[in-house]
């Protein structure tokens, strides 16, 4: 069997970041997810920073941004051809995203949004299309960034998917067997419709609604 061994320092668990396939990520866990770390930060202890990688398809493995202590990544987001990268900044106060340009290899700051005005990293990543920065927690669902919005949704929904103004939801039940739809929901947290089943994301940008 052929094998491609690909060097990335103790890191063995990548996910895609695309229906596709091209791209995947990964991480390691010094401090446990993003949201552990921030805890962790919180009460005073030290934070070792983490690692981030991105491998393409063909194998060849990037490492656009080495963070520094107090410093931790969370998941990234792909963005048409780029990549965008989520680094929390304790010391600084600030969560931070960045574009990463795979061609040219060049990382170019996309906002900094103090972490004051983030209830928590519960959750927080960046989505498209077009790029945002969420947050879900419980029964509650918040845009931080570049919009801002804030609404309750069902105690079974997870956000999944952005299409323009309209937000995408997966939502199931136990009544008693076991069941799944799809909440599309406005801007401002009202539901526009309600699908039957799922909604599955295509390498060709369609998508599947599975019924």
């Amino acid at each position: 069997m052929e094998l491609l061994t690909i060097r990335t320092g103790g890191i063995t668990w990548l996910e895609a970041l695309d229906p596709a396939q091209t791209w995947y990520w990964g991480s390691d866990y010094t401090g446990g997810d993003l949201f552990e770390a921030e805890e962790l930060w919180r009460q005073g202890h030290r934070i070792r920073a983490n690692r981030l990688v991105l491998v393409r398809a063909d194998g060849r493995l990037f490492e656009p941004l080495s963070a520094r202590e107090g410093q931790y990544f969370g998941r990234p987001a792909m963005d048409g051809s780029s990549i965008c990268l989520l680094l929390a900044d304790f010391p600084a106060g600030l969560v931070r995203l960045l574009r990463f340009d795979p061609e040219g290899e060049t990382l170019t700051p996309v906002v900094d949004i103090p972490l004051s005005e983030i209830e928590d990293c519960y959750n927080l990543m960046p989505h498209t299309a077009p790029l945002c920065l969420t947050r879900q927690a419980k029964d509650r669902f918040q845009i931080l960034w570049p919009e801002k919005t804030d609404f309750s949704i069902g105690p079974t929904e997870s956000f999944f998917l952005r299409d323009g103004e309209e937000l995408y939801f997966s939502r199931w039940h136990e009544d008693p067997d076991y069941r799944v739809e799809t909440v599309v929901r406005d801007m401002a947290g009202g539901i526009v419709t309600v699908l039957p089943g799922d909604v599955t994301e295509r390498p060709d940008g369609r998508n599947w609604l599975l019924v």
